[in-house]
């Protein structure tokens, strides 16, 4: 990995310290070269014409995000953002009054809505699996709760409040030995670490392009195993996802575009398609090393700090770092590190709230450092942290 050249494509380095890719990471030169060039050529020849001359290179987004979860393209939707990329496979499953849908306790918020909102709607139930000793997902718990009635199992590989790293892997495993779909939330995960469908045994799979991934905001997709393509149809559909064929019926495609719409951005699709490639011109295995060995010099940097408390949990901890300090306000933290130049965060206990009751965590500082920091940065924030103190 050549850090210096990867540090110049990365102009918002020039600005101050970024520590929050957990957030919106921030985007290689090349990512916003490709959106600013796609809405000049708008502004140029127009929108339609646009699109008609750029559509090599657009229909080659599926190509970029196939090839970057192990994917077949035709496999591939691509949204506005990973919820809504997330909602389409699950609002489209025929789930009914007494089917079981099983997740995790560090399900995140939005997914958790949307358990609920169909339990209200449709009758389903909810189970959640506990905890092993380490924190992560209990495997053993999973196994003995499938039953005839398990409908779907649906978790989240990285929660947003912390470096945990679920076993995504081998619950894939579990459900695919017993024919449960899985559907995997891998908002966290794309663009820090390694992903690969088959490897995964998911039939669902969501993300999103401005995190790890480093892509535009307004840009998601979703993963759809090839053999749902038969049968599953979206919530809602429109003459895109289901070209007209008479006055009488509809033809629905049979590709995972079915679940898009006919408008959509395709500056940000552009930037998307770049930031694929980008991460895979890297090399994920080499950026999840660094990433996540940035991530762990910064637990243990922060460990040195009076009153701090890491919250990670699990074996495996992954780039983002969870912590509290006796003492210091998290809003406060936040506000007084940015007069500096630097940028971290805070996670509330909303966002994982199944997680944070169980724990009682309260609002959490929360800091991502990515591949094209250094430690430099982290010294930086750390002595920030210490001043405040």
């Amino acid at each position: 990995m050549d850090i210096e050249k990867i540090r110049k494509e990365t102009p918002g380095l020039a600005h101050g310290i970024h520590l929050m890719a957990c957030g919106s990471a921030l985007a290689p030169q090349p990512v916003v070269d490709a959106v600013m060039a796609y809405l000049d050529l708008e502004a140029k020849i127009g929108g339609y014409e646009a699109h008609a001359q750029e559509s090599a290179m657009l229909d080659g987004a599926y190509q970029s995000v196939a090839r970057l979860i192990g994917a077949k393209p035709r496999e591939i939707a691509i949204m506005e953002n990973a919820t809504a990329a997330w909602c389409q496979a699950f609002y489209a499953l025929p789930l009914k009054a007494g089917d079981r849908i099983i997740t995790c306790q560090a399900e995140y918020a939005a997914n958790y809505v949307a358990y609920l909102h169909r339990q209200k709607k449709d009758g389903i139930e909810i189970d959640i699996v506990p905890n092993d000793e380490t924190g992560a997902l209990d495997l053993g718990a999973l196994e003995k709760m499938i039953c005839e009635k398990t409908a779907l199992i649906t978790i989240t590989w990285v929660p947003t409040n912390g470096g945990l790293v679920n076993p995504a892997a081998a619950v894939g495993a579990i459900a695919k030995n017993h024919g449960v779909p899985y559907l995997l939330d891998a908002c966290q995960a794309v663009g820090q670490m390694p992903v690969n469908v088959e490897a995964l045994n998911c039939d669902f799979l969501s993300a999103t392009g401005r995190k790890f991934l480093r892509g535009p905001r307004g840009t998601g997709f979703l993963y759809i195993r090839e053999k749902w393509l038969e049968s599953l149809e979206p919530a809602a559909l429109d003459h895109f996802s289901a070209p007209l064929v008479d006055s009488s019926q509809y033809a629905v495609r049979d590709d995972a575009r079915r679940f898009e719409t006919w408008e959509n951005s395709y500056a940000l699709r552009a930037g998307l398609k770049v930031a694929c490639d980008y991460a895979m011109d890297i090399g994920l295995e080499a950026i999840q090393q660094r990433a996540w060995g940035l991530a762990g010099a910064l637990r243990e940097k922060l460990a040195l700090l009076p009153g701090c408390r890491i919250m990670d949990l699990g074996t495996e901890k992954c780039a983002i770092v969870s912590f509290t300090i006796d003492g210091l306000e998290p809003q406060h933290a936040v506000e007084s590190l940015k007069t500096h130049g630097i940028a971290i965060g805070m996670t509330r206990p909303g966002s994982s709230l199944l997680d944070a009751e169980r724990r009682n965590l309260p609002v959490m500082l929360r800091i991502s450092p990515h591949y094209y920091n250094d430690e430099a940065d982290l010294d930086a924030c750390i002595q920030a942290l210490k001043d405040l103190l």
